[in-house]
């Protein structure tokens, strides 16, 4: 269990001191000045893994050094992309193209060059893998690729613990067991979890035990 980063909530803005790095260190360090490095950026993973987290954190460190920056989310664009100068222009879940944002992405590719745009762009596949248009497939082939690695199950235990921990929030054993065998296992998820959890145990005041939770799941908690 290397570098993860403790201080997180579920609202807390997005930044790349409080991703939990896990195994992610060479995708993190790059990203930590994306708009420098040699070509565009393309990052890959499943949902939950903290793709979204990335990009927002990256336009944020880019926009607080001084550089345009911009995050879009792929289903909300049209037929053009900005065409600011020196712009990282962050594009988000990319296999949600649509077939005329599929071209404007294609387009901001030829012209990035002159205009000095670096792209940062994510999706839930390798580029092989993507329905996309070929030439664009292959513009997205040509990127830096990173694949973003999940935690194991033993980073996600600590981390629940830890957390848990700093709300004075004892989890017992049992509890951490019970949902990484049994729950979703996305540190989003996770922290949803928890917080229903904590608040449970101020409500009732009682400890945090299996058969509190699964009170809880009885009542709709969705795990």
């Amino acid at each position: 269990m290397k570098q993860l980063v403790l201080d997180i909530r579920p609202d807390a803005p997005p930044a790349l001191d409080n991703f939990v790095v896990g195994n992610n260190q060479e995708l993190v360090a790059a990203l930590h000045d994306a708009a420098q490095l040699p070509g565009h950026v393309y990052v890959w993973g499943p949902a939950g893994c903290g793709r979204t987290h990335l990009l927002r954190a990256a336009v944020d460190a880019a926009c607080k050094a001084g550089r345009p920056a911009a995050y879009l989310e792929a289903a909300r664009i049209g037929d053009e992309l900005p065409q600011t100068p020196d712009l990282l222009l962050a594009i988000d879940d990319i296999n949600a193209l649509a077939p005329e944002a599929q071209i404007a992405l294609f387009n901001a590719f030829n012209r990035s060059r002159p205009l000095g745009q670096k792209l940062l762009l994510a999706g839930d596949a390798r580029p092989l893998a993507l329905v996309l248009r070929e030439d664009l497939r292959t513009r997205v082939g040509q990127c830096l690729v990173y694949e973003v690695r999940p935690l194991d199950d033993e980073s996600r235990a600590a981390i629940l613990a830890t957390l848990a921990a700093r709300r004075g929030l004892r989890l017992a054993d049992e509890v951490i067991d019970f949902l990484m065998r049994h729950g979703r296992r996305d540190l989003p998820s996770l922290l949803t979890v928890l917080d229903a959890l904590d608040n449970a145990s101020l409500e009732r005041k009682r400890a945090v035990t299996l058969p509190l939770l699964r009170e809880m799941m009885q009542a709709g908690l969705d795990i």
